[in-house]
């Protein structure tokens, strides 16, 4: 089950921590999440899943910044969360979606327990000018059901802002 907007504001501070929280952002069955400043683009052509990529840091100015097509840009969200006993979820919001803008290419799915800042994996179709602030997603919760181990120590865990893929670590367990 996914949970109405007043038990999102239910369980704050209790299951569910949104920091900083405005009632502005929530909805009947969500809370709207804002896009920060900080953005990162890899500075490599072919990525390789086996080991780190080199990056570098982008800053979206006031008067916005123009993504191109066919560029992956890592940004983050405003606001840091925590769960405990619920599955937290991310999608962009339609109004985002309807300019051709996505948010997350595939992981919107978060752990039971997972505490961070959110990283977007934001491309789009066209160029568009995005702005620092604005309410880019939604984040929405499930019931869980079953015995369940918290995510405490995974690579993205209690994360202090964006954090590009940390796969290569996987290949580094399998040695």
């Amino acid at each position: 089950m996914i949970l109405s907007g007043e038990e999102i504001r239910a369980l704050l501070g209790h299951r569910i921590f949104i920091e900083p929280f405005d009632e502005k952002f929530l909805n009947p069955n969500s809370y709207n999440l804002r896009l920060h400043e900080d953005l990162v683009v890899y500075d490599e052509e072919v990525l390789d899943m086996g080991r780190p990529n080199a990056t570098r840091d982008l800053r979206i100015p006031p008067e916005g910044l123009v993504l191109e097509p066919g560029v992956l840009y890592l940004g983050r969200t405003v606001e840091h969360t925590r769960t405990e006993g619920l599955v937290p979820m991310l999608e962009g919001r339609s109004s985002v979606g309807r300019l051709g803008l996505f948010i997350h290419v595939t992981a919107g799915f978060g752990d039971v327990g997972f505490s961070g800042f959110w990283t977007l994996e934001i491309s789009c179709i066209q160029p568009i000018r995005i702005y620092a602030g604005v309410p880019i997603c939604q984040i929405f919760y499930h019931q869980i059901m079953g015995n369940y181990t918290p995510y405490k120590s995974g690579k993205y865990q209690n994360n202090t802002g964006i954090q590009p893929s940390m796969l290569y670590k996987d290949f580094e367990q399998k040695k």
